[in-house]
This record gives C-alpha cells, sequence and structure tokens, in this order.
C-alpha cells in the first residue's frame, strides 16, 4: 500500500493573527479558574467536613463528584454543542462553571454539595478541548501545540498561584469563599472571551451525529488510551505524596506545601517545554515523554529517603504534564471532521488517568507495598500507555499513514 502524507488540520479560509495574543490570554485566564476550582478543595478537606457535619473520606467523595462530571460532561456538551459558534459556546460553558462554583459556596449540605460539584464540572472538559481547537486556529500551522500549551498554561499556572491564594482565602474567610474567588474569575472569563476571542463558527456541516463519529476511529481511542493510562502513574504518585514525604523522606508537615510548590514549577516548565517539543515532531515528543514518564516516576522508589533528591524528583514528576498538549494536537489530527467531540474528549481520558492512578497507587499500599510502591505503579501505567502507543503507531503503518 502507497503512503499517505497527513497534513496538519486545516486552517480557516481567514486568519486573526492580531487576535492570538488577547484570545489566548481570555482562554487561559478561564484555564486558571478550572484549574483553581478543581484543585482547591483538596487543600480545605478538613474545614468543609466540618461544616457539612461529614467525615473528611466523605468529604473527598465532591472531589469525585467533580471528576465524574467531567467525564461526563465533555462527550455531552461537546455533542450537544458542536453547531454552535465557538464563542459563544465558551461564553456559555464558562458561565456553567461560574454558576456552579457560585451555588457550590452556598451548598446548603452535603447531597447539594456533590450535585453542584459534578454540575460545576460539566463544562470542564468541552471547554478546554474548544479553547483548545480556537487557539490553534489561530496560530500557524506549526505553531498549533504552542497555541494549546499556552491555554493549557493558565490550568498548570493555577496549581502554583490560584490554589495558594484560594486555599489561603478559605482558610481565612471559610472554605466556601475559595469557591466565590473560582466563580468571580469564571466570570471575568466570560467577559474576556466575548471581548478579545473571534467570533468562529462551527465548522460547516457540524452536527451532534457527525461528532459521534468521532468514535468509529480505532485512533481516537487509541490516542485517549495513551492519556488514561500512560497518564495515570503521574497521579498514582502525587495523590500519595504527602504521607511519602513525611513518612519516607522524613519531612516535617510545614515543609510539605514547599516541596509541594515544585511540583506546580514543573508543570509549568513541562507544559512549556513540551509544546514546543510536539510543533517540531508531534510522534517522536510524545513518544519520548512516554519514556521520560517510566524514568520520572520509577525515581520515586529511589529517591524518596532523600530530602534533595526527592524535591528534585517532584518538579520532574510535574514535567509529565508536557504530554497534554502533544495528545491534544494528535486528537485533532485523527478525529477528522469530529474535532470538538475529540478535542474535548482528552480531558475526560485525563480525569480516568487521575481515578485509575490514584486507585491502583492505593491498592498497592493497602497491600503493604509502602509508600514508594506508587512509583513502580507508575513504572507500570507509563508502560501500559507505552503499549497503547505502539498499537497506534502499528495502526497507521498498517494503514500507510506517515505522521511528523
Amino acid at each position: 500500500m502507497s503512503s499517505v502524507s497527513i497534513a496538519p488540520s486545516p486552517a480557516p479560509a481567514v486568519r486573526h493573527e492580531e487576535a492570538f495574543w488577547p484570545s489566548v490570554l481570555a482562554l487561559g485566564v478561564g484555564g486558571f479558574a478550572i484549574g483553581t476550582g478543581e484543585f482547591v478543595i483538596m487543600g480545605l478537606l478538613p474545614e468543609a467536613a466540618k461544616d457539612l457535619n461529614v467525615s473528611i473520606p466523605q468529604a473527598g467523595h465532591v472531589i469525585s463528584a467533580y471528576a465524574l462530571g467531567v467525564v461526563i460532561g465533555a462527550p455531552l456538551l461537546a455533542v450537544l454543542a458542536a453547531h454552535w459558534p465557538r464563542r459563544r459556546l465558551l461564553v456559555a460553558l464558562m458561565a456553567l462553571f461560574a454558576v456552579g462554583n457560585l451555588a457550590s459556596a452556598a451548598a446548603p449540605g452535603y447531597v447539594s454539595m456533590n450535585v453542584l460539584r459534578f454540575v460545576a464540572g460539566l463544562p470542564h472538559g468541552t471547554y478546554f478541548g474548544v479553547a483548545a481547537l480556537v487557539a490553534a486556529s489561530l496560530a500557524p500551522p506549526a505553531r498549533r501545540a504552542s497555541a494549546v500549551g499556552l491555554v493549557m498554561l493558565g490550568l498548570t499556572s493555577a496549581t502554583l498561584v490560584g490554589v495558594p491564594i484560594a486555599t489561603w482565602l478559605g482558610q481565612h474567610l471559610g472554605w466556601r469563599a475559595a469557591f466565590v474567588l473560582v466563580g468571580l474569575i469564571a466570570a471575568v472569563t466570560c467577559v474576556l472571551v466575548q471581548r478579545h476571542v473571534p467570533d468562529l463558527p462551527a465548522p460547516h456541516g457540524a452536527s451532534p451525529s457527525r461528532e459521534l463519529g468521532a468514535l468509529r476511529r480505532p485512533q481516537v481511542w487509541l490516542t485517549l488510551g495513551i492519556g488514561a493510562i500512560g497518564f495515570g502513574g503521574m497521579f498514582s504518585v502525587f495523590s500519595y505524596i504527602k504521607p511519602l514525604l513525611t513518612e519516607v523522606t522524613g519531612l516535617s508537615v510545614n515543609s510539605v506545601p514547599l516541596v509541594l510548590s515544585l511540583f506546580g514549577l514543573g508543570m509549568v516548565a513541562g507544559n512549556l517545554v513540551g509544546s514546543r517539543l510536539a510543533d517540531k515532531s508531534l510522534m517522536r515528543t510524545i513518544a519520548g515523554l512516554l519514556v521520560w514518564n517510566a524514568l520520572v516516576l520509577v525515581g520515586v522508589a529511589f529517591t524518596a529517603p532523600y530530602v534533595v533528591a526527592i524535591s528534585v524528583n517532584v518538579f520532574l514528576v510535574g514535567t509529565l504534564v508536557a504530554i497534554a498538549p502533544a495528545l491534544q494536537i494528535r486528537l485533532m489530527d485523527v478525529a477528522g471532521d469530529a474535532q470538538t467531540l475529540a478535542a474535548a474528549l482528552n480531558h475526560s481520558a485525563f480525569n480516568l488517568a487521575n481515578a485509575l492512578g490514584a486507585w491502583l497507587g492505593g491498592v498497592a499500599i493497602a497491600a503493604g507495598l509502602g509508600w514508594t510502591s506508587t512509583g513502580w505503579v507508575g513504572l507500570a501505567l507509563a508502560l501500559g500507555g507505552m503499549g497503547m502507543f505502539g498499537l497506534s503507531v502499528w495502526q497507521d503503518r498498517r494503514a500507510g499513514v506517515k505522521r511528523p
């Protein structure tokens, strides 16, 4: 079979170069709001549990409720709103996120809090998917991944700036104040998107049935599998990083936030570097980052007893987010004319990775293998991601497809 060269996704007929930076900034603020809203509750669980009159493990269910909203909302909203103009859809998604967070701040009880966190999670994946498509359409073809990375920079910087600020606010004014802050940032995003993002139409002929066509493409499933499995290793380690640092490394509880800030720095650095590498060679970047995943995660098992070594390793674990922009572009390239659903599903895959990694890490710890066993779980998941990538490459070669 003859070789076929696959070009990047077609750019719109009219470009908006002058709108690129204002648009990316507006979209990035939305990412900052979502990142802050997703992670801030983790540092305020004791306060929320006390106020809601439940145990801390029960309060942790609100985290799962949000993640479930992401997993369900991403495909559902992407399909239902496939024909919406991009700017209107982004504003509507961020408005829903704002309402969900402001309502969470007023939740009268535990059940209502879970429902409202689920609602707040619904627009998460679709927002990032559509924002990535818009940013990539405004950028030159050779800088698509960098454009996506800039939007994702809002999410990664939230772990470094937004979450600490919201957590501080929640500790001093009550945990509900943190969600008020998130809701207000989301409301500001609505204004910024309306003012600065070009009024791009939905793709010609877009419809729910056409978007669902993405699910008939094996390469879409394989790419989602790379994220859902290969990225799970980061969560297997990070979900249990605090007890590892205190029990194995011997750090004091007061020293843990300083080390965790290195994780945030690593996420920012990895996002910027990974997106630039993906612009140069997408498939080689995905392959290289999966290998990097494996090396960094297994390193946790060996560096955990040493303060300096594990601190460096925590930074490196943060860099593993570098694969996110690359997988987002890969989905755009293999989804054909069903890009909205595929792009949104990328974030469902990452939330599945979160659940899978945290669960398997917990299984290993419960089996008596120790806190460092999460590094070996991470290695296993990274190898699983490599297997999915290998199948994807094999299928391309079998079909005579060449990708950069």
